[in-house]
């Protein structure tokens, strides 16, 4: 429990990838990813719940191995690449109620693909959430300003370059620039009544916890190295 309500914490890791063959079974610095997030989510000391949700019979075995239980398998409405995250955490939410005969105050999502997390990244993200009385805390990174929206470009069919956003031929330096920022994965946190009642990840109050560092969110075999390496080095 935290602050006297229940957390159920989630860790969606389906069998089918695009980028990268059964991503959440590959490993970084020596664990699979799905074990890395179970490992992490046992840390916290207030999860009253963590699960794996999961389609595929191979991440549910890794999953049992390193303590955490995968009490369901996601039926194929939920399996598919352009599932999005309220589907999972809804029907995990309504399963893990109706199995255990319990109620779930927040609902806690570690996606394994993001390994660089720690324990205090996910304490602090529920922290913000119960003490501020907000619907949602979701992790973001500052965006670099080479990628800021106003730096960005569109192609036209004719190969002719065009602002994405016309406000750009108005940019000369950086320091014009407002910051943006990115999810980064690293923990989501939201209430049972933001996804339920709001039918939504984001609620009408959602509060940011910024994460500096350097973070890997793993799509493809190139981010796995790079996974890898922080490690390696001990900054992942």
């Amino acid at each position: 429990m935290y602050a006297e309500q229940r957390v159920l914490v989630v860790i969606p890791a389906r069998g089918g990838s695009t980028g990268v063959k059964l991503k959440n079974l590959r490993e970084v610095g020596g664990l699979p990813l799905v074990a890395r997030a179970a490992v992490l989510a046992k840390e916290l000391g207030f999860a009253d719940r963590i699960i794996v949700s999961t389609d595929h019979a191979k991440i549910a075995e890794v999953a049992k191995s390193f303590g955490v239980d995968a009490p369901f398998m996601r039926p194929d409405s939920l399996s598919g690449p352009t599932v999005g995250d309220w589907d999972v955490l809804h029907h995990a939410l309504i399963e893990l109620e109706r199995l255990d005969s319990a109620t779930y105050d927040i609902v806690v999502m570690l996606q394994p693909t993001s390994p660089s997390r720690t324990a205090a990244h996910v304490r602090d993200t529920v922290a913000r959430l119960a003490n501020n009385g907000l619907d949602a805390v979701w992790t973001v990174s500052e965006t670099d300003s080479k990628a800021h929206p106003l730096k960005q470009f569109l192609v036209t069919e004719n190969g002719e370059l065009q602002y994405y956003d016309p406000r750009g031929a108005e940019i000369i330096a950086r320091q014009q620039l407002r910051p943006v920022y990115h999810r980064n994965g690293i923990a989501y946190a939201m209430t049972r009544s933001c996804l339920l009642d709001q039918k939504s990840i984001k609620g009408r109050r959602t509060g940011a916890l910024i994460v500096s560092g350097e973070l890997v969110n793993i799509d493809t075999e190139f981010d796995l190295e790079l996974a890898n390496f922080l490690f390696s080095r001990g900054s992942g």
